[in-house]
Parts: structure tokens; C-alpha cells; sequence
């Protein structure tokens, strides 16, 4: 999930992996997954590694490994506080949006504790440059193994209730625009215009 509000920085000596965009037939696909061994792996401990850089220099709020080529039950969220200096209390306040710590979901299952009725512009790492409203449930419950292999279930609401929406979609083949209102597509460029600091109920 791409994050507007801030601009790229170098990570210098990182391995950044090239994020595969809309179109790619890996995006289209539901990931396998993974089994504890492989999870404590080397190869998926320095992949979860790549993908946290690779997240922070694009910058974004979560990255799915099928956005990097990789088919795998596998994602990396982070919402850091530098991310919401730009926004003003009201719209985070609206968004219920708090910082979240970098975290490894792995085999998730998602539960909506609450119905999709509340819109937001989205954007995608996948579709950079573009935006739009996508109705996503308030509150979500979330089964999965973290980056030990280790189970653990996460309730969250608001932002961080988008993000595992958004990232958990990629894991089943989907994309934001297959949720999307479609009369709000919009380029990054316009969202910044004329639709940035609207209400959500417009």
C-alpha cells in the first residue's frame, strides 16, 4: 500500500527489490504458503529483510511479496509516526490512524468484525500514480505466523484495519481497483488537488 504523503530517501548499501507492477500475472495469483521451516529459513529471513527495506525507500505502509515476484503468503507492514507529519489531526483522527511497527504477516486469515462501509483513497505500489475510494470494513481480526513462525492473531481498527485489508488482498490475487468505487479513480496529481483534504463523506 503506497503512502502519499512523503517523498523517497536512499537507503545506501540496501538490497531494494523492484516491485512488479499491475499487469504481471503474479499479482492475479493466490500465494502458497509457507511452512514453519521455511519461514526460519535463511533465504525467507533475508527476503523479509529485502522486503522491509524495499518498503521504507518506495516508501510505503505494507508490500506483499507477489508485489516483488514472489508468490508467497508473505507481507511487511510498517505505518511510522514521520509518515503522518503532514497530516493534520483531523484526518488522522478521521482515519484512526496511529503508527504501527514494522511486522511480518504470514498465512493470514482475515475476519471483518465490522461491514466494508468505510471509504478512503487507497494507492498501490503496484499502480503508482494513482488513487481512489475503496470501502474497506473498520475493524478486522487477523490469524497468521509471524516472522518467526510463531502464530499470532492481531485485532486492529481504522488504518491499520485498511493495511491488512489491502496487503491480505494481495495474497489472494487482488488488487485495490477490483474494490475500488470507480467514479473516484483518480491520478496522484488530482487526489492532491482537488480531493486531498475533503471529507470522507462527500
Amino acid at each position: 500500500m503506497a503512502n502519499p504523503r512523503r517523498g523517497s530517501e536512499e537507503l545506501q548499501g540496501k538490497m531494494l527489490l523492484k516491485i512488479i507492477q499491475s499487469g504481471h500475472p503474479v499479482l492475479r495469483r493466490t500465494a502458497r504458503a509457507l511452512a514453519p521451516k521455511d519461514i526460519r529459513s535463511p533465504a525467507i529471513q533475508d527476503l523479509i529483510e529485502h522486503m522491509r527495506e524495499t518498503l521504507r525507500d518506495a516508501p510505503g505502509v505494507g508490500l506483499a511479496a507477489p508485489q516483488i515476484g514472489q508468490s508467497l503468503q508473505l507481507a511487511v507492514i510498517e505505518d511510522r509516526a514521520e509518515y503522518h507529519k503532514t497530516a493534520t489531526e483531523a484526518e488522522l483522527k478521521e482515519r484512526q490512524r496511529v503508527p504501527v511497527d514494522f511486522h511480518v504477516l504470514i498465512n493470514p486469515q482475515i475476519e471483518s468484525l465490522s461491514p466494508p462501509q468505510v471509504s478512503f483513497f487507497e494507492g498501490c505500489l503496484s499502480l503508482p500514480g494513482f488513487m481512489a475510494e475503496v470501502p474497506r470494513s473498520r475493524s478486522v481480526r487477523v490469524t497468521c505466523l509471524d516472522h518467526h513462525g510463531k502464530p499470532r492473531v492481531i485485532e486492529a481498527e481504522g488504518w491499520y484495519a485498511r493495511i491488512l485489508q489491502h496487503e491480505i488482498d494481495h495474497l489472494n490475487g487482488r488488487l485495490y481497483i477490483d474494490r475500488m468505487q470507480s467514479q473516484t479513480f483518480s491520478t496522484l496529481e488530482n487526489y492532491q488537488r482537488h480531493w486531498k483534504n475533503q471529507p470522507s463523506a462527500r
